[in-house]
């Protein structure tokens, strides 16, 4: 490709609404230019890339013996009503209506219709194991959608399902995907981890994320430096704490804490530890009658260490609380005769159900709000000043230096950005829709599945989160747009830069190497700064100085500067790095 053929658009400054780097240099380097929120064009260079990714992809799975399909962008509700999903997704779902006032969903994902598919296509064990996967546009209407493509409501991902016979099969079927997402992150060249996962609102047991390594990841990647364990924060396990529950060496004392309402206020104010200090967090559950109306509420009362965070995931899955909200002020005054900031689990004016984390069921001499203002108890302490707990769970997320769950050291965090998940699914759709075949002996049995994403647009925009500098871009070969750029400088002047530029660009174009020549007449300078900004991995600076001692120059986009090559070897040198 030439450059005058082709549409290049680099801006100096990126738009005030880009936040993160990668939504800031994909619109400076003319990648990605906004439609709407969360809705951007892929423009020429970006789409390169996508496609890039989109190509690796698609033969892995091949590779993996997927079948390709392509499902519709707009679904029947009906689908979608079987397995419940219509209403249990909530206002991330776009949901349509055509001129006849049927409903239809605009596609967040696919496993409703696949499905419908199998049900309708499958029929003896003898047409299993099988695996249809799509590259097709989702959409989800995110409530607050930033960050460029990292967080759109349009986006491109690759989803796959498979189907098995048994258990054990569709378990064999999930080592496959998860063996060709290895090797497709491997091929982009981008740091990532594995981690396990919940599976959300998708359904199944057995689940892992793909995370690029990256400092701005949203998401915080918990893993063992010791050993192979990692997990992302709302799967990973905080033990209990080792040994027994300390004696209590304190009387409870009813202390004054003016106008600190806070575990870090009273802490402070008092000279403890926060580790020493309890949170009060309420918590209801409704329930509800045949018209949908609440007939009953039921409020809960969580503690945990003043120091840790609660882990909603883990919260939602505890017997009871699979439905939880946080409780009204009402409902707090209510049950604990005072507003939040003083709450704790004596002097309750009515009974709660109470949940306590494995840390502060092992505390002593705690310290806890008096359900009055301005005033907490000290030393309190368990089975003295208050009964065993309803249940003690595992309610927080885990801190850097807690036990690794496998026992090989201590956990550290890092941040990430998922691109990637699979999951292991089960009867959870085949059961809703009756998607079911007849095993060896004749009788009908429901289909074991699995589902595997990957986030075709957000790949790139978490590849430049890890691979960027002060100048743009740094792709990674299998990613960048372009591999090789050539630059010939002030090439209108020179008939021999011309002619070796040109020449360098068909031997590259022969080679099967994706370059491009830049012939736009451009300044070295603002050339240079164009290429750098776009993330061009290798690049050959082709001038009249260099050419009378016979070289050219070449600079990987990580080289500080560029390094004098012989023009006779450039081609070879440069292919022997590429196949690297």
């Amino acid at each position: 490709m030439k450059a005058s053929q082709f549409f290049i658009s680099t801006l100096k400054e990126a738009p005030a609404d880009a936040e993160v780097v990668s939504h800031k240099l994909m619109m400076r380097a003319g990648m990605i230019k906004k439609l709407g929120a969360g809705i951007y064009t892929l423009m020429p260079m970006g789409l390169r890339v996508v496609k890039k990714v989109e190509s690796i992809v698609r033969e892995e799975m091949n590779r993996a013996g997927a079948v390709e399909l392509t499902m519709p962008v707009i679904q029947p509700a009906e689908l979608w009503q079987e397995t419940g999903r219509f209403d249990k997704m909530g206002p991330e779902l776009l949901r349509i209506r055509d001129r006849h006032s049927n409903d239809f969903v605009v596609q967040p994902t696919s496993e409703e219709v696949v499905t419908d598919i199998a049900r309708q296509e499958i029929r003896s064990y003898k047409q299993l194991p099988k695996n249809f996967y799509q590259i097709q546009t989702k959409f989800r209407d995110e409530r607050r959608p930033r960050f460029g493509l990292m967080r759109g409501r349009e986006f491109i991902m690759k989803d796959a399902y498979s189907f098995d016979r048994d258990q054990a099969a569709a378990k064999a079927s999930y080592q496959v995907m998860a063996a060709a997402y290895r090797r497709i992150f491997d091929r982009f060249g981008l740091r990532y981890r594995a981690v396990a996962a919940d599976s959300g609102a998708i359904g199944g047991d057995l689940s892992e994320e793909f995370q690029v390594i990256a400092a701005t990841g949203e998401d915080a990647i918990v893993y063992c430096p010791g050993s192979d364990y990692a997990a992302n924060m709302e799967k990973a396990e905080a033990l209990a704490p080792a040994g027994p529950r300390p004696a209590a060496t304190q009387p409870m004392v009813k202390t004054p804490t003016p106008g600190k309402s806070t575990c870090a206020d009273v802490a402070e104010l008092l000279g403890l530890s926060l580790a020493q200090t309890v949170k009060s967090l309420v918590l209801a559950t409704d329930t509800l009658g045949e018209k949908g109306e609440i007939v009953k509420t039921q409020v809960w009362l969580l503690l945990l260490r003043g120091d840790h965070d609660m882990n909603e995931v883990k919260v939602n899955k505890l017997p009871g609380l699979a439905a939880f909200r946080f409780a009204s002020v009402p409902e707090i005054v209510d049950h604990f005769g005072c507003e939040p900031g003083y709450l704790g689990p004596l002097n309750l004016k009515k009974p709660v159900k109470l949940v306590v984390d494995r840390e502060v069921a092992v505390l002593g001499d705690w310290v806890c709000g008096a359900n009055e203002a301005d005033y907490h108890l000290t030393g309190v302490n368990w089975g003295r000043d208050l009964p065993e707990p309803d249940a003690v769970a595992d309610l927080r997320n885990v801190v850097a230096g807690d036990a690794s769950p496998d026992g090989q050291g201590a956990l550290a965090i890092e941040r990430g950005i998922e691109v990637g998940h699979v999951f292991y699914l089960g009867t959870k759709y085949s059961q809703a829709m009756k998607a079911t075949f007849l095993d060896q002996n004749g009788k009908p049995q429901f289909m074991e599945m699995g589902c595997y994403g990957i986030g075709i647009t957000r790949l790139p925009a978490a590849a430049i989160e890890q691979n960027h500098d002060e100048r743009g871009i740094i792709w990674p070969d299998a990613l960048a747009p372009f591999t090789v750029v050539i630059c010939p400088i002030n090439a209108e002047r020179s008939p021999e830069v011309k002619a070796t530029a040109e020449r360098l660009y068909a031997e590259l174009l022969a080679a099967g190497v994706d370059v491009l020549l830049d012939d736009r007449g451009e300044r070295p300078g603002a050339m240079f700064a164009d290429w750098e900004l776009i993330g061009v991995p290798h690049r050959i600076n082709v001038g009249d100085r260099a050419l009378k001692e016979g070289n050219v120059e070449y600079q990987h986009r990580r080289d500080a500067a560029a390094s004098a090559v012989p023009v006779a070897d450039i081609v070879v040198r440069l292919l022997a790095k590429l196949k690297a």
